[in-house]
């Protein structure tokens, strides 16, 4: 279905009667680990600190895009948000605003034991955090770095703090840490965390990704199930999020699959991107950008910059287009869009 420009007056709404009520903004391009499905092992150059949006900037587009255009989720991302000095009062800011937005955050959990107390009492709901391995030698190959301790400390923390339900993003790689992956599933329900493996997608710096490679949602099913019973869990309860999700062994707890790639969910999507750098992006495969920045820095007021961004969405395409031999991959690698 196509919608014409006018009834996307009050909110984000695209050409295929899409409305886009979960934001993501990513804080800084910087991560303190070099995952190889993300980035190279050196050479990545980051933006340069006046091309950053600054913390009043951030508040100022988030509260347009929650008072103005029928935002109510807001995700801050990275590169790892836990390196942005001003993230605290941020989310404080943010929690603040009336109507108030459900806040959570995506990270490496790198830093979180020191300040998931601060962000719980800044008002952040609940966490994100990408863990792949619980095994330390494999960990140290995927990320570069030895701080797997920092990160479990993290989630404890995260978890303590109250920030739940804490959610675990783990991606598999053949060959690495694919075999990890019911040892992580045990670890996750043990703790109450909440598991979701994500199919590797074509978002990395080097621009090596391979569909022929890539674990698939039906593999990863596959190594789950020599271990564990697994059933799917009720469709109906899914909504727009991006995991199919399954009940472990009768339930309550579950696992879920993001099959970004063998099953994508573009149809339902309900997420539109903030870099930090100030651009909108659509979709998390987009192309293409749209300028927020100059504008709000050139003086434009919150019904202006509201309209651009009702504009920006109208450029949304059906679908990721992936699978299509015409694809082609981001020039902006994960780390500087923001999931």
């Amino acid at each position: 279905m196509t919608v014409t420009p006018e009834v996307t007056r009050t909110g984000l709404a695209d050409r295929y009667g899409r409305v886009a009520t979960d934001l993501r903004v990513s804080l800084t391009d910087r991560c303190n680990l070099r995952c190889t499905y993300c980035m190279p092992e050196e050479g990545l150059d980051w933006l340069a600190k006046p091309e950053l949006l600054t913390d009043d900037e951030i508040v100022r587009l988030v509260s347009i895009a929650v008072t103005h255009l029928g935002v109510h989720e807001i995700r801050f991302t990275g590169g790892e948000p836990l390196l942005r000095r001003g993230l605290v009062d941020i989310v404080a800011r943010t929690t603040s605003l009336d109507p108030r937005p459900e806040v959570s955050l995506t990270t490496n959990g790198i830093g979180l034991a020191r300040s998931a107390a601060a962000l719980k009492d800044a008002g952040l709901d609940r966490v994100n955090v990408s863990l792949d391995t619980v095994d330390a030698e494999t960990f140290q190959k995927l990320t570069r770095r030895d701080r797997l301790k920092d990160v479990l400390a993290g989630l404890q923390a995260a978890h303590d703090a109250g920030l739940t339900p804490v959610k675990v993003n783990a991606v598999l790689m053949r060959g690495v840490n694919d075999a990890d992956a019911p040892q992580l599933l045990e670890f996750c329900l043990e703790r109450g965390y909440e598991l979701r493996f994500i199919e590797q997608m074509p978002l990395d710096a080097q621009h090596g990704w391979d569909r022929t490679t890539m674990i698939t949602a039906d593999e990863i099913l596959g190594m789950l199930t020599e271990r564990f019973h697994l059933t799917p869990d009720d469709a109906s309860k899914r909504g727009s999020a991006p995991a199919e999700t399954f009940l472990v062994d009768g339930g309550p707890r579950t696992v879920g699959i993001i099959a970004s790639v063998t099953r994508p969910f573009c149809g339902d999507c309900d997420r539109v991107r903030l870099t930090a750098d100030g651009q909108v992006r659509d979709c998390l495969f987009a192309r293409t950008e749209s300028d927020l920045r100059s504008a709000l820095r050139a003086g434009a007021d919150d019904a202006e910059l509201a309209d651009r961004w009702r504009r920006a969405m109208l450029n949304k395409l059906p679908g990721h287009g992936i699978n299509d031999p015409s694809f082609l991959q981001p020039a902006r690698p994960m780390s500087a869009i923001g999931g």
